[in-house]
């Protein structure tokens, strides 16, 4: 939908479409790059389709957030779950990379909610 595809660029573009969790900027063969704006609490659960609900995330870093392998906490320090392999924690760094613009950034709210959940 056209609410679909304004969030997702505006996060993508808060974030110049760099994964915030690996800081990888993967550009494809045809010049897009290759990262998705993950909703931070589901659009299911209620979340809203804010950019402070929103976050850049690479697909496999998505996955691993999505199943709450992978969290973060308000100052951007990375949380990595310990059902993770071990290699993982050589992917994502110790601190996300998040907009210079504090109105793009996660709500520590949202970030709450998906902490709430995480595995560690």
């Amino acid at each position: 939908t056209l609410r679909d595809r304004a969030f997702a660029r505006i996060v993508r573009g808060a974030y110049h479409s760099t994964c915030a969790f690996t800081g990888l900027r993967i550009v494809n063969g045809g010049g897009a790059a290759e990262v998705e704006a993950a909703h931070i609490v589901p659009v299911a659960d209620n979340g809203p389709d804010s950019p402070r609900n929103g976050i850049a995330l690479s697909r496999t870093v998505h996955w691993a957030f999505d199943h709450h392998l992978l969290s973060m906490r308000d100052d951007g320090v990375v949380l990595v779950s310990g059902h993770l392999p071990g290699d993982f924690h050589r992917l994502v760094r110790a601190n996300v990379t998040l907009p210079a613009d504090s109105r793009l950034r996660p709500h520590p709210r949202f970030l709450a909610d998906h902490r709430a959940l995480f595995k560690p």
